[in-house]
């Protein structure tokens, strides 16, 4: 007899609790309708055209200013007509440019340029890996491809850390007769 009255006692407690919740909840407000507005029109039969709509009044201009080459000289860094999208992973291309250094000291220098054009994939006109791409294709014997990837990298870093080992090798590589690169320079 004594549970039970404790489990009577609990229930009524519990009630009372959630009874005293409702009570403190904020009334619902009630928005007023205006009686009087007409219904609204139904459009099924002539919906709204698409060239009426009120995103095109917001549209943003995207283009550069006229006057933008002459006041950003060296902003058009990629001559390409191309305007297609690369899969921009900037961490991907660091650890391409680490497995490309080792494999350079092994002096394995076809999987090193193949590691550092991986690079230049996931971040075009990184300066590190074109600069290491030009001395990858130097070792090879590719010099028309070494020159071209030493002069990428001077025009993306002309007073970089690499940039005197680039002109060095650049004027090394103007009394050498040049090999016809095999394959294309580095993407970008």
């Amino acid at each position: 007899m004594d549970v039970r009255l404790r489990y009577l006692m609990l229930v009524l407690l519990f009630a009372s609790l959630a009874g005293a919740a409702r009570a403190q909840q904020p009334p619902v407000e009630k928005v007023p309708v205006d009686k009087s507005a007409p219904p609204p029109e139904d459009n099924r039969e002539s919906p709204p055209r698409s060239d009426e709509s009120s995103s095109k009044q917001t549209e943003i201009d995207v283009s550069p200013p006229s006057d933008d080459i002459k006041t950003h000289p060296g902003a058009d860094v990629d001559d390409s007509d191309t305007n297609e999208f690369a899969p921009w992973n900037p961490m991907k291309a660091m650890k391409a440019v680490e497995v490309g250094d080792f494999y350079y000291k092994k002096e394995n220098y076809q999987a090193a340029i193949s590691r550092y054009r991986e690079a230049l994939e996931y971040k075009p006109h990184d300066a590190e890996a074109t600069f290491k791409l030009a001395e990858a294709l130097n070792k090879t014997g590719d010099t028309a491809g070494a020159v071209e990837n030493y002069k990428a990298y001077l025009k993306i870093l002309p007073n970089g850390p690499y940039a005197k080992k680039a002109h060095e090798a650049l004027d090394k590589l103007k009394t050498k007769p040049q090999q016809v690169s095999k394959r294309s320079p580095a993407p970008g």
